[in-house]
């Protein structure tokens, strides 16, 4: 008897105008699909790490500090599982955030080094890759972008009335997003225009 009042009660609910229950559905899978796509920039940015720092190593072997430092960074990243589960665990999510946020600043470094190897800025390898990490980096930035707006838009759904009631009802939470405070930093794209030579002291070509 307690089943068929429970079951009755959620069929009421359900049938609430504006209950949420579908939006909360299609707004579920807008933030994991917004994810995936997170996730598929910032591998498509690791796997262009090994390639970035050997053909630097090759010509400013000397730079070892930074270069050690990107390739721990890029491990950091490695080490973080990015599970399904990662999108309810505001912990995990903000390690997560902080190691990528390492790995922005270690690239950072390591282009803004490379200004001082001519050779290096003309090698047609390296040209290839700072192209392709800029263009990385523009696509992480829309991807994350995307990705703060579907969990903005579900989180007011989850905290708005009378839809928090489906959400209380069916355990659906507040998802953890990207930090405000750090969000223009982490989501500029390192400096990678190396086409004019810096001006030497005393305006010596």
């Amino acid at each position: 008897m307690r089943k068929f009042w429970l079951l009755l009660s959620a069929i009421l609910i359900l049938n609430l105008s504006g209950c949420g229950y579908n939006s909360f559905q299609s707004g579920d899978e807008q933030v994991k699909s917004s994810w995936s796509e997170v996730l598929n920039q910032y591998q498509r940015r690791a796997d262009l790490v090994p390639n970035l720092v050997n053909t630097v190593k090759g010509f400013a072997a000397q730079e070892k500090d930074i270069l050690l430092g990107v390739t721990n960074a890029r491990a950091k990243v490695g080490s973080v599982q990015a599970t399904p589960e990662l999108l309810n665990n505001p912990e995990a999510f903000a390690k997560f955030q902080s190691a990528q946020g390492e790995l922005s600043g270690a690239l950072s470094r390591l282009l803004v080094v490379t200004e001082n190897y001519p050779q290096l800025k003309s090698d047609a390898n390296f040209r290839d890759l700072q192209a392709q990490l800029e263009g990385t980096e523009n696509r992480i930035t829309v991807a994350r972008n995307r990705y703060i707006k579907s969990v903005q838009e579900y989180n007011v759904l989850v905290r708005s009335f009378p839809s928090n009631l489906t959400a209380m009802m069916f355990g659906y939470k507040v998802k953890p997003n990207f930090a405000v405070e750090n969000e223009k930093e982490l989501a500029k794209p390192p400096a990678v225009d190396f086409g004019t030579p810096a001006a030497k002291p005393g305006g010596a070509q």
